[in-house]
């Protein structure tokens, strides 16, 4: 609303460096979420949890934006896709991206308290593994695997504050989530390979080289593979294997669009990702719902 901008004229500026106006990393970080909360409670979550981590979602995914968008102010300029974010180009000063992330990561931490135990010492896991990502690019050529662990941290807490332990299915999911991260971060990283090689960025689109396409089926083919054996442990139904097919089918369209590794058409591969947490969500609970009949 104007009246909002006239008196918070940064207000813009504070939206793009958290990301809240670009949902996608919302979404790929809750459908997995959501996955282990509701095999955690065999279909029928807690209120109080659906609401904390939904909210907790949204918070550190905001988080590492902020912190990533810090970690690559000095880089950010040289990519054509990030060179007008806001620390970048000025219009936020480090030490206020700093004191955000700080103001997040402690709303975050107060959710958690609202959980057990075990669940707030896995979140200190997580901030661990979200401030480190941002940096892992500098230094190793699988940065996607550290986002991908980061990503999945809230799969482990989910299954321990519903159930109070982490399940062995709980590590399946997690295997399966990091899998699929792995392959659609590749495709991310994809966008920006020629910008990252000039700047000195490691990324696995830049380690894959010709194999990236090959790579990414392989790793979304494990996963797969790696849900199926979480169906088999939960005796899961049709429901299940048919949002499996779905994503399947998903998948291979995403090969489609990136098999001649246009930008565009990677950048519209990896968004797709959203509609494969969702269906294999979908069919995740209506199976547990047609349980319950």
């Amino acid at each position: 609303m104007p009246w909002i901008l006239e008196r918070f004229p940064r207000l813009p500026d504070f939206i793009a460096l958290t990301r809240l106006n670009k949902p996608i990393g919302i979404y790929l970080l809750l459908w997995p979420t959501l996955w282990a909360l509701w095999v955690a409670a065999e279909g029928l979550p807690r209120l109080d949890l659906l609401l904390i981590f939904v909210t907790g979602t949204v918070l550190m995914r905001s988080a590492g934006c902020v912190i990533n968008d810090y970690a690559d102010r000095n880089f950010d300029g040289l990519v054509e896709r990030t060179r007008e974010r806001p620390l970048a180009t000025g219009r936020i000063q480090p030490h206020e991206a700093l004191l955000l992330f700080a103001i997040m990561v402690a709303l975050a931490f107060v959710l958690v308290l609202f959980t057990n135990r075990l669940t707030i010492l896995l979140s200190v896991g997580g901030l661990v593994l979200a401030a480190c990502y941002p940096f892992m690019k500098r230094y190793t050529h699988l940065p996607q695997v550290v986002l991908g662990a980061a990503f999945a941290w809230s799969i482990p807490m989910a299954s321990a504050a519903q159930s109070g332990e982490v399940t062995p299915v709980a590590g399946l999911i997690y295997i399966a989530t990091l899998l699929w991260i792995v392959a659609y971060d590749t495709q991310y990283a994809m966008v920006d390979r020629d910008d990252d090689l000039k700047a000195g960025i490691k990324s696995t689109a830049i380690l894959f080289g010709e194999a990236d396409n090959l790579m990414i089926l392989i790793l979304q083919g494990f996963s797969l593979l790696v849900l199926v054996m979480v169906a088999a442990r939960l005796e899961l139904g049709a429901p299940f294997y048919a949002a499996l097919g779905a994503a399947a089918a998903l998948f291979a369209y995403q090969y489609r669009l990136t098999r001649d590794r246009q930008r565009e058409a990677c950048f519209r591969a990896f968004l797709n990702n959203h509609w494969v947490g969702l269906v294999i969500f979908a069919g995740l609970a209506a199976d547990y719902a047609l349980r319950s009949l």
